[in-house]
This record gives C-alpha cells, structure tokens and sequence, in this order.
C-alpha cells in the first residue's frame, strides 16, 4: 500500500527556516514523480517544488525560487523541501504527492498528482 508521511512543518518567524521531510512506504519514490504542493486557505492548491527522474528535472513555483530547495535521499526513501527566507504569504498546509508518470508541462500541476500524504502545517508569522 503506497504511503506518504510529511513532518517538519510549525511555527516560525518571517526569515527563518524549515525543512519538511516525506517518507514513503510501499513504493520506491525514486520510480515516481514527486511532487510538493501547498494549500493556503481559502486559496487553490498550488505546487511549489516538482521532481521527475525521467527528465531529471526539478520545477519551482516563481513565487518559491531562490527560496525553496527540493532534493531526496533515495537510500531513506525520502523528500525534502528546504524552505529559506520564509515570508507570511508561505503559510499553507504542505503536502507530499506522488504519481508514476506525467507529462512533463504538468510537472507542477497538483491535479497529476495521485496519491497524497496527510499534509504538514507552516505558519510564517511574527
């Protein structure tokens, strides 16, 4: 059974830092695309950081470049999203989501994604 599990969210100040982590279970995350989404409230999913190893690429939302940082630890099984120099306007529940295969013009679509953690709260605020 495909599982995704996001931690790493919380509380912190504007200009600081967190890194969510996503473990899976029951597939190997290096045969998927990987993707990081977010869903602030009363506002459409939007994904920030997306990763295929078919085309070996990584798309960011312009809204997170120079800022956000996907990478993964195949050995652990495991995502990451590196977050710096947050802002008020990231706050949002973050979620890990996954599928096997997606044309590349829809790396960054939430709505290719398939299978989806539980989501990790991040609050940016003083």
């Amino acid at each position: 059974q495909l599982q995704l599990v996001e931690s790493g969210g919380g509380l912190v100040q504007p200009g600081g830092s967190l890194r969510l982590s996503c473990v899976a279970s029951g597939f190997s995350l290096d045969n998927y695309v990987i993707g990081w989404v977010r869903q602030a409230p009363g506002k459409e999913r939007e994904g920030v950081a997306c990763f295929s190893s078919r085309y070996d690429r990584t798309d960011y939302a312009n809204s997170v470049k120079g800022r956000f940082t996907f990478t993964r630890d195949n050995a652990r099984n495991t995502v990451y999203l590196q977050m710096n120099r947050l802002i008020p306007e990231d706050t949002a529940v973050y979620y890990c989501a996954a599928v096997q295969a997606v044309p590349l013009f829809r790396l960054c679509v939430p709505d290719s994604y398939d299978s989806w953690g539980q989501g990790t709260q991040v609050t940016v605020s003083s």
